[in-house]
């Protein structure tokens, strides 16, 4: 069986080394530069990867992509695509084997896209980059996604892990303008949508978000619960910045009957009624959310709703309705969590009305 590492990059140069050799499985790695000047081709080339070099003008992710994938041999079987600041751990390649079937189209492994203050898995979700080479094309301009010319066959790799390990200072300027032509060039899209609504949010242009989430939930073909959910917990957390706290709760009670598998939104009410002082409310709610012991692989989970917070949030309420030794014993959870989390040691110190 022939696998082969297919990607992209520019001024990579510092990732170059680890991205290597997190790749050593392979039986070939292909890359195309396209446009560093860092010295990142000669790097790569030097570790064994072929490389070629093309500008893509005007840049887009998906076209970039496609002519990356063109590069690889002919002969292949496999075809892995992955980006120079990601790591494979090593055995990736017996886990991708042993799960790949006659007939695979796409292999579902294990994403970890950002990590907790204390190294553990922060934002972790199934991913699908491992593809049958002929079947498919890379489209959208950002967010780019594998479009099937036949009918998808997953297999799941339980022994495959890909980390990402970003460089932060990394410009993101383009990431807004290329959201906005993917809505405009496939407005039936809801994945691209959501993510456009989502930036808006994260840029504080909360009127442009909320427009954007609704249109994302308008449309027919949003039918998954989880991104339906996040849509409806960010419209919140847009009218609660607007100081709408009404309208804010009652999206995020959309959300809890939208998602009832998921914590998140239980943990945004909790904080939000931990904020207007609705204490046997934020009880109640981080009750149930502390009842959701299954933390389903999906993009849109959030790590604070599986650490310390609902733990933290509980304790509060606790305290503010005499329950001593339960808010202390809450308090206690929190901090087993995340032990080395200043900010709530502080957090939890003036919600149970301690000395900061």
């Amino acid at each position: 069986m022939k696998i082969y590492v297919y990607a992209i990059a520019k001024n990579e140069a510092a990732f170059a080394r680890r991205w290597m050799a997190s790749m050593a499985e392979a039986d070939g790695v292909y890359v195309l530069d396209t446009g560093s000047t860092d010295g990142t081709a000669e790097l790569l080339r030097a570790l064994g990867a072929h490389v070629e070099e093309r500008a893509v003008e005007p840049w887009r992710f998906d076209t970039a992509r496609n002519l990356s994938m063109k590069l690889v041999p002919a002969d292949a079987d496999i075809l892995v695509c992955t980006d120079l600041d990601e790591v494979l751990l090593p055995g990736w390649r017996a886990a991708l084997e042993a799960a790949w079937r006659p007939g695979c189209t796409t292999a579902r492994y294990a994403y970890v896209w950002s990590f907790n203050a204390d190294g553990s898995d922060g934002v972790k979700f199934l991913y699908e980059k491992v593809h049958r080479p002929g079947v498919c094309r890379w489209t959208h301009p950002v967010h780019e996604v594998l479009a099937y010319d036949v009918p998808q066959v997953y297999c799941t790799v339980p022994g495959m892990r890909l980390e990402h390990h970003p460089d932060p200072s990394k410009n993101r300027g383009d990431y807004l303008r290329l959201l906005e032509l993917s809505v405009r060039e496939a407005p039936e899209d809801d994945r691209n949508r959501h993510y456009l609504g989502r930036e808006y949010m994260f840029r504080g242009r909360w009127d442009e978000a909320i427009a954007t989430l609704k249109e994302h939930l308008a449309l027919p073909t949003a039918t998954w619960a989880p991104e339906r959910a996040a849509s409806m917990r960010y419209i919140a957390r847009c009218l609660a910045e607007k100081e709408d706290r009404e309208g804010a709760e009652l999206w995020l009670l959309r959300a809890c009957f939208e998602a009832p598998e998921q914590r998140e939104p239980l943990v945004d009410l909790a904080r939000l009624m931990a904020q207007e002082e609705r204490w046997a409310e934020c009880e109640r709610y981080c009750r149930r959310a502390l009842n959701i012991q299954k933390r389903d692989l999906s993009y849109t989970t959030s790590p604070e709703a599986w650490g310390a917070l609902p733990w933290a949030l509980l304790s509060a309420a606790c305290c503010h309705q005499g329950e001593g030794e339960w808010a202390a014993n809450c308090a206690k959870m929190a901090l087993a969590l995340e032990p080395g989390n200043a900010k709530m040691r502080r957090e939890l110190a003036v919600m149970r009305g301690d000395e900061p």
